[in-house]
């Protein structure tokens, strides 16, 4: 049995933390992968970093590309050769013509939810122009999801599979830059990164819109360190790479921004 009341002690997302661990001890007992449901960034975070400690399992995270947001967890014992690929994953479109009716993220998400589709049987949705969407789903969803989604706005759709070759994946841009600063507060880092004055940084930090590492941070003097990772809702992300410290004793920042 694993230490289960050590690794709830400080979990944020206990409710999810707990139904992971329910799985790992499952896998540990059956010697077979077992696998979430579709996670946030913030709780594959979380579950990565509890589980870290665990030398009898391993997990593999996976949602249907690299880059994806929203993943499931594929938790097996460590002597099995197992990898991601055996998470089970599945690609769909969502078609329809939206030429003259053009959707959003929003208005597909919606959709969906209102077809009484639950958030955590679907990962990333990537919304392809006029031609509709695609969409990362449990396998196990398809036949529902292919009779109860016949619509988006005013635009009929169909919801077919596809190979994940066929996502239309959009490469992040990328931008490094070094700066220099008196302390790795992270209004003044973050501030320097995204190209906006301290003050609005401090709204966004104050207003709930910004997370280190996935959690939630409401502090404009939050210490940040190599290897942090800043994303600012609607405005990418800020990778904190290497620190030095000058001769005038401030710091030399390396960061990489991802929009």
């Amino acid at each position: 049995m694993l230490p289960r009341e050590n690794l709830l002690k400080l979990a944020e997302n206990r409710d999810t933390v707990a139904r992971a661990i329910d799985l790992a001890e499952s896998a540990i007992k059956t010697w077979e992968m077992t696998v979430t449901d579709f996670l946030s960034p913030p709780e594959l975070a979380e579950i990565t970093g509890i589980f870290s400690r665990l030398t009898e399992i391993q997990l593999f995270p996976w949602g249907g590309y690299p880059q994806a947001e929203r993943q499931r967890i594929g938790i097996c014992r460590s002597e099995l050769a197992l990898d991601q690929t055996a998470v089970p994953l599945m690609a769909v479109q969502i078609a329809g013509n939206f030429l003259f009716d053009s959707a959003t993220h929003r208005d597909f998400l919606g959709a969906m939810l209102g077809a009484g589709i639950v958030r955590e049987k679907t990962g990333d949705l990537i919304v392809a122009g006029d031609q509709g969407a695609q969409a990362i789903i449990v396998p196990e969803l398809l036949d529902y999801l292919t009779a109860a989604l016949t619509q988006v706005r005013s635009v009929p759709v169909q919801v077919k599979p596809i190979e994940f070759s066929e996502l239309r994946i959009r490469e992040p841009k990328k931008k490094e830059m070094v700066t220099t600063e008196a302390s790795l507060r992270l209004d003044a880092i973050a501030s320097a990164g995204f190209g906006m004055s301290r003050s609005k940084m401090v709204d966004l930090v104050s207003g709930g819109d910004v997370r280190v590492n996935w959690k939630d941070v409401s502090q404009p003097s939050f210490q940040l360190k190599a290897g942090d990772l800043v994303a600012i809702r609607g405005k990418g992300r800020l990778e904190v790479g290497e620190v030095a410290i000058t001769k005038k004793e401030r710091y030399r920042i390396n960061l990489t921004r991802y929009v």
